[in-house]
């Protein structure tokens, strides 16, 4: 089934209150490393009165937070709370608060981290991965052209060409496209196209 994650890392900060909060999002795989991605937040601020964390893991379904010092279910569940409406996984929320002195109450701390964790997520590009085989097809120059009209029909992603004594392209493929593709494409090419597919993987299509 498809899944949304982020491409690359992000930070966005908001103040409240006198208090900063940094909210730092990234792509994790596993616990190992939400992690080191936490343990990283915590080296670069180790000023800071409180780093609260939440991810959502793929591989087990597995999802954990901590509200680091805020009061019970202030801090962590909240982040958790934006990631699932989001509807992201292999994601880690690290939010980091720097005290400015005023208390906020329960109700704006949520308000607080929510707002934090959501502002970084907007910043970031989703990613929708999809399974996917990854397609290396070689064949000759009289075919490269009615080939590159079928691609679109199939919305299939170049990744590579190369024009030497043959054709070879690289294509991405959705996995429930790649049989009526390739059975297209042998029709096309009378069985002359030489076709290889990888394994089944999954991969972004943007």
């Amino acid at each position: 089934m498809p899944y949304k994650t982020v491409r690359a890392e992000a930070e966005e900060s908001i103040v409240i209150e006198k208090s900063e909060f940094i909210a730092r999002i990234a792509p994790v795989r596993t616990a190992e490393e939400a992690a080191a991605f936490i343990d990283s937040v915590r080296a670069a601020h180790r000023c800071a009165r409180h780093n609260c964390y939440a991810y959502s893991l793929r591989e087990g379904f597995e999802t954990r937070f901590s509200d680091d010092g805020e009061p019970q279910g202030t801090a962590g569940p909240p982040i958790l709370d934006v990631i699932q409406k989001n509807g992201l996984t292999d994601v880690c929320v690290v939010v980091t608060r720097y005290f400015g002195g005023i208390l906020l109450g329960k109700g704006g701390l949520t308000r607080a981290y929510s707002s934090a964790a959501a502002k970084a997520v907007s910043a970031v590009r989703v990613m929708i991965m999809c399974e996917a085989k990854t397609a290396l097809i070689k064949l000759v120059y009289s075919q490269y052209e009615r080939v590159l009209r079928l691609i679109p029909e199939f919305e299939i992603k170049t990744l590579n060409q190369d024009f030497a004594d043959s054709v070879s392209l690289e294509l991405l493929i959705k996995s429930e496209l790649c049989e009526p593709f390739v059975k297209k494409l042998t029709d096309l090419t009378n069985g002359q196209a030489e076709i290889t597919l990888s394994e089944m993987h999954f991969a972004d299509f943007a």
